[in-house]
């Protein structure tokens, strides 16, 4: 039986991951600091995962692993953009130092399979809608703090495919366009929009805020299809590879919004409010690479809302 090691285990995506890879057979090793307490994780009970409390920061602490590793997923991260505006700093250390970390960790076991979570902040402010893999990763500006998360991206990215060329076999880098679904925390754009109609709602308030104009787009990819994505990258790709994994969907957060509205029977408004900073106005992957593979999204924006909204609902 093969055996996974996935670093940020217990987050949304890796949770998600690890489910997967136990539906497939394999043995897997969750490995997660459990940072982020307010989000209700909740442990998978099954004989063949096991769970490690460890910190991607400190090598001596990977050392608990102790059982032949087949294959690596890394994802340990600090995700949610208002982290890269507040704590740059962490959210390059942990980049940085959590990949050099990894891949050391990778060559030491002898570790052929290695998979890394990138990101669609690494293509910034794109120069093609759709854009492919092969667009430029680009720091526009090093002074502004959001670029701390695209920026250790990029540099987890460089690490990974040149530390491992002289002993991975298989090394695939995923860029994962708003993956979304429940229980994915709430700095992410529809939980913190869902968070704001239930407080406006409280209050009695007909209007929610938002940043931006409301015309900048996004194409969001419901948990499932995602993880549909990584199975076909699991089965199917070969050597060393960068993939998108998102959907055609575009929208912008101002139709996005009003879906929301819809499925949640209330009539509001929205307040606009200026564009922080370093903000891409539109972001739609090309997702022909993965498409070759078999891969092929099936959940609507509208159906795939419905299900988030009802979890966070209830939650």
């Amino acid at each position: 039986m093969k055996t996974y090691l996935v670093t940020g285990g217990s987050g949304f995506i890796g949770s998600n991951i690890c489910k997967l890879l136990l539906n497939k057979g394999y043995f897997v090793i969750s490995f997660d600091n459990n940072s982020r307490k307010k989000i209700k994780y909740q442990k998978i009970i099954h004989k063949n995962i096991k769970y490690i409390d460890g910190n991607i920061l400190d090598f001596k602490s990977l050392n608990k692993i102790d059982k032949k590793i087949h294959g690596i997923f890394h994802l340990a991260f600090i995700n949610g953009t208002k982290f890269f505006y507040q704590y740059p700093e962490k959210v390059l250390n942990v980049g940085v130092v959590g990949i050099l970390n990894i891949i050391n960790f990778a060559k030491k076991k002898k570790i052929k399979e290695f998979y890394l979570a990138s990101s669609s902040e690494v293509y910034q402010t794109p120069n093609k809608i759709p854009t492919d893999e092969d667009e430029i990763m680009k720091i526009p500006n090093a002074y502004n703090p959001r670029c701390s998360y695209g920026g250790a991206k990029i540099l987890s990215e460089l690490i990974a495919i040149n530390y491992g060329k002289p002993f991975l076999k298989k090394m695939i880098i995923f860029r994962p366009h708003n993956v979304y679904g429940s229980n994915m925390g709430s700095e992410h754009v529809i939980p913190e929009i869902i968070k704001k109609i239930v407080n406006a709602k409280k209050k009695r308030k007909n209007f929610i805020s938002i940043q931006g104009s409301g015309n900048e787009t996004r194409t969001f990819n419901y948990i499932d299809d995602f993880i549909d994505g990584i199975n076909v990258l699991i089965d199917k790709s070969r050597g060393f590879n960068t993939y998108n994994i998102g959907s055609k969907q575009e929208i912008s957060i101002k139709q996005l919004i009003n879906k929301m509205f819809k499925i949640m029977n209330l009539k509001m408004n929205i307040k606009l409010s200026k564009l922080t900073k370093g903000s891409t106005l539109r972001r739609k992957p090309s997702i022909l690479k993965i498409s070759k593979l078999g891969y092929k999204p099936k959940v609507t924006i509208q159906n795939g809302l419905k299900k988030t909204i009802e979890w966070y609902l209830k939650n």
